[in-house]
């Protein structure tokens, strides 16, 4: 079975409107958006002007790459959003901003983040376990923040709440190289993408 590398034209990232207390966060955050213009495949985010979400965008600019952001008009009226991006998306509420970023997306990829990082990375995975999508589904680890994280996934399965399959949904990664070897090695999409939001 071939890989799916080459069928990844856009990465949709999640990743914190704030930088962070180690500074190795938002440098992760700029080798990412390099390797992803280097790469020609597009960087999918929210369109934040603050933040990691910042760094990830200006680093794929500045390497000559391109940039799609979606942002809820509210979030745009309040001046947080990028004003030099490739494409901007002005959209109706923050569900609507999910969807579109999921439709563009051939996969996703999570930096550190807060509470909306966690909750576009649990409603991607929830919807890649009910079946609606197959996109890869990769955390992207830094100085351990996640570590948390993947306890918690642990230990919904040990408890009973999950079955082991689902440690199949997504995948951890302590690099920007990691990261793409494990795209690289993910099967080509079997599902087609759902029309609706569930």
């Amino acid at each position: 079975m071939t890989g799916r590398m080459e069928e990844i034209k856009a990465l949709c990232v999640y990743c914190g409107s704030q930088k962070g207390t180690d500074p190795r966060y938002a440098e992760l955050a700029r080798t990412l958006g390099v390797d992803l213009a280097r790469r020609g495949i597009t960087l999918i985010y929210g369109a934040g002007g603050i933040g990691l979400m910042n760094e990830v965008a200006d680093a794929v600019l500045a390497a000559e790459g391109q940039v799609v952001g979606i942002i809820p008009e509210h979030l745009a009226r309040a001046e947080v959003q990028h004003d030099g991006l490739s494409e901007i998306v002005i959209v109706d509420s923050m569900h609507e901003r999910k969807q579109i970023m999921f439709e563009r997306a051939d996969g996703f990829v999570v930096l550190p983040g807060g509470l909306g990082t966690l909750d576009e990375f649990f409603e991607i995975l929830t919807w890649r376990q009910i079946g609606l999508h197959d996109k890869p589904v990769v955390i992207l680890d830094c100085a351990g923040y996640w570590a948390p994280l993947k306890t918690l996934l642990d230990q919904v399965v040990s408890q009973g709440f999950a079955p082991p399959s689902s440690h199949d949904l997504y995948h951890f990664a302590d690099s920007v190289a990691q990261l793409f070897d494990i795209l690289e090695a993910a099967p080509e999409p079997s599902l087609s993408a759902p029309t609706e939001r569930f």
